[in-house]
Formats: structure tokens, C-alpha cells, sequence
């Protein structure tokens, strides 16, 4: 009987000194063990990041020419899908921290990661952005910063994303408009006769053709758990992707793609027509654009499956607990905060008896 394949994401990462659990050290491109400080080199892919063939892997079969096993953990509680390494610890759902038996684990297929974001900023870095962000809140109670933030449950997270690249050309028409000014005559509120300058736009039918090479359109291959992120944070630079090595997945948690892709294909396609409709304005140039029609043509279409990285958490206040997220790469953060009723109050009647004052001085 041959003997089972271990698939590259699931090798366990053991310090080959102590044999305790190897993470990834954020920003660098190094495992480290934290017992005895033993550090691994992640060796880089010289390669240029792959981009796979998009119409193939629309078929039932090219689906499969790039993928792998993984076991996958599911959060009875809010339904999030999350790959967890063998060695991790902490067994807990990064959402809404419903504990995850193990052996629930059940295996599933996916498209394999062709490039990754290695977090750029550690643990006690996210807290610390938190701790800044809480003391520039505004309308937050004064004793907000003395909030509980447990540590154990800020969790490093992977988010997947499908990007599209594709050859675009576009025909299209619409009407291209062109200010000019005519005097009017009007009379006052004393009855007397003035003159002022009226805009007005001027409206000619145009076409033509628009074309170029359409780069990384990011879509979200979650929708019912990374949707919760933040649009304020979910901006990573891509130039920074690495192509996908498991090894700066170590202590932290990936979460599996719930858009398939030819469903991500199709939101790509609605992003790539706002960004023909944008090419078409500019083409049409003027002071204002009108596109009526357009019609678009993609070729040469690619994709990736990616992985971002982002940090979860929450913190007590006054025993309810909001939550927060930090993007693991530029440190951006958001999240649910509470607001002091007597600051808003207060400031709402201040502003009212400004008012008043001003009305009566001005009588």
C-alpha cells in the first residue's frame, strides 16, 4: 500500500531543537521558535508569481489542476470555515470565539494559494495600534482606555481574495458636455435690475473605442465573514504579495473561500465594466461625460487565488464587548466603539445656547 501524501499546508512546523511549535516573525521571512529563539529561513519562490489560466479552471476539470487538501474547521455557532495548522493552539473561532473541537475537522479541497501577504506587524504592534486609536476616539467615554483587551484574543487571520487580470476593449457612446456662459437680467429683493452669469452645458453625441490592460481587480472570496471587515481597512498593497508559501502561515489562522470562483469571476466582471466606463469618460474628455452604451470585451483573462492578513479582536467596556481590526500589513484600524450620552448631550446644549445668543444679539 503506497503511503499517504502529506499535503504541503498541513506539515507540521517544529523546531528541530526543542521540537516546540515554529511561528512566522512578521515582516521577515523567518519561522522562529519561541522556547529556545531556533529561527528557520522561509526560502522564496525566484519565480514570478503564477497567474492560472481562467477559462480552464472555469471547467470541472481544470478546477482541480491546481489544488490541494485541507482540513477545515467549522464554527457551529457563526458558520465561519477556518484551516488551522496541526500545532495551533488556540482552538477558537477568530469571529466570535465559540470554541473548535478538533475533531470536527473535516477535509475539503481548494484552489492553492498562488501568492500571500506575510503580516508585516506582530501581536503586541495591533494592541498598541489599539491603544492609540481608543485615545483618539471622539464622543467616547473618558474611561474607555481603561478597557479590557485580552491579548489571547487578538488572532492573526488570512483572508482570502480572488484577483482577475484581463485584456480590455471596450466600444462605446454617449454624449460629451461643454460649458458656456450666457448673461441673464434679473431683478433683486429691492426691485432693482441686476445681471449674472448662468452655466449652462452643451450636449454633443459621441463613440469611440477604449482599451488597455486591466490589473489585480480584487474581489472578496468570503462573503458571510470577511464582509464584517471593515472597507476602511481592507486596502493591502499587492506589491508586496509573496508567491504562497505555508511557512508564513505558522500561528495564524487562514479562512477558506466561500465564493466560488466563477461566482468571483462574475463580480470581477461588473468591477472591470466600472473601470471601462471610466476609461470611456476620459476618452470622451469635456466638462461632463455621458456613456450610453458600452460594450465590452475581456481576453487573455487570468486569476489568483490570495491571502491578506488581518487581525481580529474585541474588548470589554462596562461588560459589553465591541470589536476591532487591524490590517496585519499598514496597521490601519476600525471597529465598533461605545459614545458618552452626556458629551453628546452636553455639546448639543452648548450648541444650542450659542444659537440662542446669537438670535437674541441679533434682534
Amino acid at each position: 500500500m503506497p503511503e499517504p501524501v502529506i499535503q504541503k499546508s498541513e506539515l507540521k512546523k517544529a523546531c528541530k531543537n526543542c521540537g516546540a511549535e515554529l511561528k512566522y516573525k512578521p515582516g521577515t521571512t523567518s519561522i522562529i521558535c519561541e522556547y529556545c529563539g531556533h529561527e528557520d529561513h522561509i526560502n522564496l519562490d525566484t519565480d514570478p508569481i503564477k497567474e492560472l489560466p481562467l477559462r480552464v479552471y472555469l471547467e470541472s476539470q481544470g478546477s482541480q489542476a491546481n489544488s490541494e487538501e485541507i482540513s477545515i474547521l467549522h464554527c457551529k455557532n457563526c458558520g465561519a470555515n477556518q484551516h488551522v495548522e496541526e500545532n495551533y493552539k488556540s482552538l477558537h473561532c477568530v469571529y466570535c470565539g465559540t470554541p473548535l473541537i478538533r475533531e470536527d475537522a473535516k477535509t475539503e479541497q481548494w484552489i492553492l494559494p498562488g501568492a500571500v501577504l506575510p503580516f508585516q506587524l506582530t501581536q503586541q504592534e495591533a494592541i498598541i495600534r489599539f491603544k492609540k486609536w481608543v485615545k483618539g476616539l471622539w464622543w467616547a467615554p473618558n474611561d474607555l482606555q481603561k478597557a479590557t483587551l485580552d491579548p489571547q484574543s487578538t488572532k492573526g487571520l488570512y483572508l482570502p481574495y480572488w484577483t482577475f487580470d484581463a485584456q480590455l476593449y471596450g466600444q462605446y457612446s454617449g454624449q460629451r458636455g461643454d460649458y458656456y456662459y450666457e448673461t441673464q437680467s434679473y431683478r433683486d429683493s429691492n426691485g432693482r435690475r441686476q445681471t449674472r452669469r448662468v452655466r449652462k452645458t452643451r450636449w454633443i453625441p459621441v463613440s469611440g473605442n477604449v482599451q488597455g490592460f486591466v490589473d489585480d481587480t480584487l474581489i472578496n472570496a468570503s462573503k458571510q465573514h470577511t464582509g464584517k471587515v471593515p472597507r476602511g481597512i481592507a486596502l493591502w498593497d499587492l506589491k508586496k504579495l509573496q508567491p504562497f508559501e505555508s511557512g508564513f502561515l505558522a500561528g495564524f489562522v487562514t479562512e477558506k473561500y466561500t465564493i466560488p470562483l466563477k461566482d468571483g469571476h462574475l463580480e470581477s466582471q461588473d468591477e472591470m465594466r466600472e473601470i471601462a466606463k471610466t476609461w470611456a469618460r476620459r476618452d470622451i474628455g469635456g466638462d461632463e461625460q455621458r456613456v450610453s452604451h458600452l460594450n465590452m470585451q475581456l481576453e487573455e483573462e487570468t486569476f489568483k487565488h490570495i491571502l491578506l492578513p488581518v487581525y481580529i479582536s474585541a474588548y470589554r467596556y462596562k461588560n459589553k464587548e465591541y470589536s476591532f481590526f487591524v490590517n496585519g500589513e499598514n496597521g490601519s484600524i476600525s471597529g465598533k466603539r461605545p459614545y458618552s450620552f452626556w458629551k453628546i448631550f452636553l455639546t448639543i446644549l452648548a450648541g444650542l445656547f450659542v444659537f440662542g445668543l446669537v438670535y437674541l444679539f441679533s434682534k
